[in-house]
């Protein structure tokens, strides 16, 4: 992937933006690609609302799930519990976002992101004006809540708070088409060459630009992403 000022060739479409825009809407897309047990994810939540805040009737936001480590199995080990902490002191540092780490005295917890990306990608589908919101309250249940974002019951309390149908979400959520969707997001992510997160891709019909690949703050990307949306 090229530097936004440098754009490359269009990608495919992604599976939450696969339909051509409305008449009206926003020729240009930004496209956040994110895990929400990614540490600098959550660190980056502030970011990626700014960014939003400041592209809003410019451009259209498209939310992709990128799977961090889905479909994990083994449960924590204390050197990678350690590892894990680390990486968490230094966003805690850096973003200076919460975080409960009251979380490592759990045992046998299973580092399965592959849930809560599909938790998202579920309520994009049944309520695509939460996605965003639904991303960040699940972020803050798991990082600052000590939830467990792995378990669909929490997951589905969650939907309902950000007001998603409950049985809805239920049987979408479990649902292989649901699962497949969430797969294509992965794979769509990997087509892009994004194998770190968070991401923030800029596409307009010049083609595919990076404004960031890893978290940094937003007064760092304020004018590579205005010089963007003014060009």
């Amino acid at each position: 992937m090229a530097a936004m000022t440098d754009p490359a060739p269009s990608a495919p479409p992604s599976p939450a933006a696969a339909a051509a825009a409305p008449a009206g809407e926003p020729a240009r897309q930004i496209v956040y690609i994110a895990d929400p047990m990614c540490s600098w994810c959550w660190g980056f939540s502030p970011v990626i609302a700014a960014i939003a805040e400041r592209a809003a009737g410019r451009a259209a936001l498209t939310l992709v799930m990128g799977g961090l480590r889905p479909g994990s199995t083994k449960p924590m080990s204390p050197a990678f519990k350690a590892d894990v902490r680390h990486h968490w002191e230094a966003v805690a540092e850096a973003s200076g976002q919460p975080f409960g780490f009251d979380f490592f005295e759990r045992d046998g917890f299973v580092y399965d992101t592959e849930p809560p990306c599909r938790a998202v990608v579920t309520v994009r589908e049944l309520k695509p004006e939460a996605a965003f919101a639904f991303l960040a309250a699940v972020q803050r249940a798991f990082y600052a809540d000590n939830r467990d974002v792995t378990d669909a019951a929490v997951l589905g309390d969650l939907a309902r708070a950000a007001g998603v149908d409950g049985d809805a979400f239920a049987a979408a959520f479990a649902s292989d088409a649901m699962a497949h969707r969430t797969r294509d997001d992965f794979h769509f992510a990997r087509a892009l060459g994004i194998d770190g997160f968070p991401a923030v891709v800029v596409r307009d019909g010049r083609g595919d630009g990076l404004l960031t690949l890893g978290f940094r703050p937003f007064d760092a990307l304020e004018a590579a992403l205005e010089a963007w949306l003014a060009g």
